[in-house]
């Protein structure tokens, strides 16, 4: 299922086969939340920006359309015409995030819909059962996520409880997964480390879900007002219990220099809004550093955002032009910043995969932050 191509250092170069096609890592997925990239992106436009994986979110989809209709129109792969892999994360980050009025218990979560207010009970089994009916290639387990600013006694307690939802997880996966008419019965389950900020919770926890055997292992609760020495340091400190001979995933981060100094560190997926928020707004990567195309000094600029991107945006339109549409609040230069983002990320990823295979990933890391910070 997920093999080690090769290793330099700790940076892994590896594939994970699925039920719809193999994954290769180190990987970014694209997030789109509710079954959509933000921008007007489609998932034909996914393929030409060379996407691999596409992440939706459990909690969203349960909320609008309802994951009941997406199971009767077969399945969210059908759904949003995209034939590639789809990783659902479980709702829990959003439920602690979003919902208003919460209540956690041993069975699960009590709260408020964002959407409507309407009360919403989820647990782990129904977290299993939205993604099943989802049919997504990878179900994320349902997790707390608590705030890297919490105490530890509460961080302590907070995650026994995750653990206990895991094995949940585990076991309803598992028979939802031999049911005759469930849509994905290959469908992957990953588990979630929790433990703030503090090692030893974070050590120990991994090695606890490490005996669990799942399909794969995220590190979880980062980027979520930590330093990123700190996150770095805990990746430092985890990532090593956790099983290397299974996918590493980094949720919800992040910059280039993240995932660079972080595919250093072990891990393997990621995935991170970043590269979509950041178009919206005009803010565009480039192999010599970030630009914002709102700025005057663009406004009789005729070059694309990079010269010799391949993306759609930089094979066609200026960045003047695109300055323009973006200023006059026109769709199109937003959807042009995000295919360019997703696509600088995804070359990104490319180029790691490479320089891992050739044995040189720190002199390509190095490299790169320079490029990327010569602005």
């Amino acid at each position: 299922m997920y093999r080690i191509i090769k290793q330099d250092g700790k940076a892994k170069r590896g594939e994970l086969k699925t039920v719809h096609g193999t994954i290769q890592t180190p990987v970014f997925m694209n997030v789109g939340t509710a079954a959509a990239i933000k921008g007007a992106v489609s998932t034909q436009d996914l393929q030409t920006l060379k996407t691999q994986v596409q992440l939706s979110n459990t909690y969203h989809l349960h909320v609008r359309p309802g994951d009941q209709v997406v199971r009767q129109l077969g399945g969210l792969h059908k759904f949003m015409v995209w034939d590639k892999p789809i990783l659902t994360d479980s709702g829990g980050f959003q439920v602690f995030s979003l919902a208003s009025l919460r209540k956690i218990k041993e069975e699960g979560v009590y709260f408020q819909s964002h959407v409507d207010g309407r009360k919403i009970f989820m647990g782990p089994e129904e977290s299993m059962r939205i993604q099943s009916n989802l049919a997504s290639t990878i179900a994320m387990a349902f997790d707390e996520c608590p705030s890297s600013k919490a105490p530890k006694e509460y961080v302590e307690s907070s995650v026994e409880r995750t653990t206990r939802w895991l094995e949940r997880c585990k076991n309803e996966l598992n028979r939802l997964n031999q049911l005759e008419d469930t849509i994905n019965k290959k469908q992957l389950l990953f588990g979630i480390n929790q433990g703030a900020i503090f090692d030893e919770i974070r050590i120990e926890h991994a090695k606890r879900i490490a005996e669990m055997d799942l399909d794969g292992y995220a590190v979880g609760g980062l980027a979520v007002g930590e330093t990123h020495e700190e996150m770095y340091h805990i990746l430092d400190a985890t990532v090593e219990h956790l099983p290397i001979n299974k996918p590493t995933y980094l949720m919800g981060v992040g910059t280039p220099f993240n995932i660079l100094e972080a595919v250093d560190r072990g891990v393997d997926f990621f995935d991170c809004v970043y590269p979509t928020r950041n178009g919206r707004h005009g803010h565009l990567y480039t192999n010599n550093g970030k630009i914002n195309l709102f700025n005057q000094k663009f406004e009789l600029d005729d070059r694309p955002i990079e010269e010799g991107c391949q993306c759609p945006a930089c094979q066609a339109y200026s960045r003047a032009y695109i300055r323009h549409l973006l200023k006059a609040k026109e769709m199109l230069g937003m959807r042009l910043c995000v295919m360019h983002n997703l696509y600088f990320y995804n070359t990104m990823m490319e180029e790691i995969r490479e320089a891992i295979e050739q044995g040189n990933y720190k002199k390509y890391k190095t490299e790169k932050i320079r490029r990327m910070t010569q602005i």
